[in-house]
């Protein structure tokens, strides 16, 4: 997949979620805080965080079986280092290693040059 797409899930769209790119075991994914998105102080809510890298990661793991969904979050661990109050979010996930029933894969998101979160999930392979 090489120009920016929706993913499939409506879900994934009342984000507003944009894939920018996922080939070879990487992604990139692309979100804009807006109100929706919000948590009662005004700033980006984590669960709409922690699916845009979820999100990243998964297609940084589909991405190796031709962009065919064939695995599933099993754990994830999020580091949320800094709050987002507006603008774009650019989320990089990567695949560490990928065994025959399971996957591990990092990613980090970026506002501009700031680190907003780091994280690291296992993937299994269906």
């Amino acid at each position: 997949m090489s120009e920016s797409t929706n993913p499939g899930s409506a879900f994934s769209r009342l984000l507003g979620l944009e894939v920018v790119s996922a080939a070879e075991g990487r992604a990139e994914v692309h979100m804009k805080m807006h109100e929706g998105l919000g948590n009662v102080h005004g700033k980006l809510h984590g669960g709409a965080l922690f699916s845009l890298i979820d999100t990243a990661m998964g297609q940084a793991c589909h991405s190796l079986s031709g962009g065919v969904a064939q695995s599933v979050t099993l754990e994830s661990k999020i580091n949320y280092i800094r709050p987002v109050s507006a603008g774009e979010l650019v989320c990089r996930a990567w695949v560490l290693h990928a065994g025959k029933r399971t996957l591990v894969v990092e990613a980090d998101t970026y506002q501009g040059e700031k680190l907003v979160a780091k994280a690291q999930a296992t993937f299994a392979q269906v």
